[in-house]
């Protein structure tokens, strides 16, 4: 019994770090810039997002692969990365997309 119990809880953690791992970006406030992406509304010097909104971020040349722009944001696509404006070299799990580092997963 003892022996199920701990494969049933490998097999939880390992479900759960690929959901994780394959999930697409969560959108969460991001400072305004302009007027607020498509999806967001603004809360003081923040755009919030509203209950389907994408994983957006301030635009920085041209968006990332994946990723369209809304105004002076890019807004993630299904299925797209993780990104992050690029500041030197792209850190580890990252590659170069434009002026961005995504995710390699």
């Amino acid at each position: 019994m003892r022996r199920a119990h701990r494969l049933l809880s490998i097999l939880a953690i390992t479900f759960a770090a690929t959901a994780v791992a394959k999930a697409d970006p969560a959108a969460v406030p991001v400072p305004k810039v302009g007027s607020c992406p498509s999806g967001y509304s603004t809360s003081g010097s923040y755009c919030n997002p509203g209950s389907s909104a994408r994983f957006a971020m301030p635009k920085v040349g041209a968006c990332p692969s994946g990723y369209s722009t809304s105004g002076d944001y890019c807004l993630a696509g299904a299925n797209a990365r993780h990104a992050i404006p690029k500041g030197g070299s792209c850190p580890s799990g990252y590659s170069t997309s434009g002026d961005y580092c995504l995710s390699s997963r």
